[in-house]
């Protein structure tokens, strides 16, 4: 069982160049977007682990105040895992007096964080500043 071809068959069996052309450019149009899906995936993956970084040396500076009310300096400034920070401390209720009777007064912690790579973090936070010790 052989199988003849005729003359009108000879230069019918495959794709055209065309045919190729489309599909390669077609390939390389879903290579070229899934190549920009991966580029964007990482960079968001680099962006958060900086603030997971930014955000646990925040933790790490935060976790450093002295506990129990303790007097602190109105500045405070340092660095810690390549991170700079300042801390700056104020009373909570500008122009208002401290109620006599209580031994604490509230103050405003400003927490501020540069990671090496340029990115700030601003946090504030309140304590109770143990008025007896003074």
């Amino acid at each position: 069982m052989s199988r003849t071809i005729s003359p009108e068959q000879e230069g019918e069996g495959g794709f055209t160049m065309i045919e190729a052309v489309v599909t390669l450019a077609l390939v390389t149009i879903v290579l070229a977007a899934i190549g920009y899906l991966v580029a964007a995936n990482s960079r968001g993956v680099r962006v958060l682990e900086q603030h997971v970084a930014l955000m646990e040396t925040a933790r790490l500076v935060a976790s450093s105040i002295p506990r129990h009310g303790e007097a602190l300096p109105n500045d405070l400034a340092g660095e810690m895992s390549g991170h700079r920070w300042q801390m700056r401390l104020s009373p909570f209720f500008d122009g208002v007096p401290a109620v006599p009777e209580s031994r604490f007064m509230p103050q405003r912690i400003e927490l501020r964080l540069r990671s090496p790579s340029g990115a700030i973090l601003s946090l504030e936070t309140v304590r109770l500043q143990n008025m007896s010790g003074r």
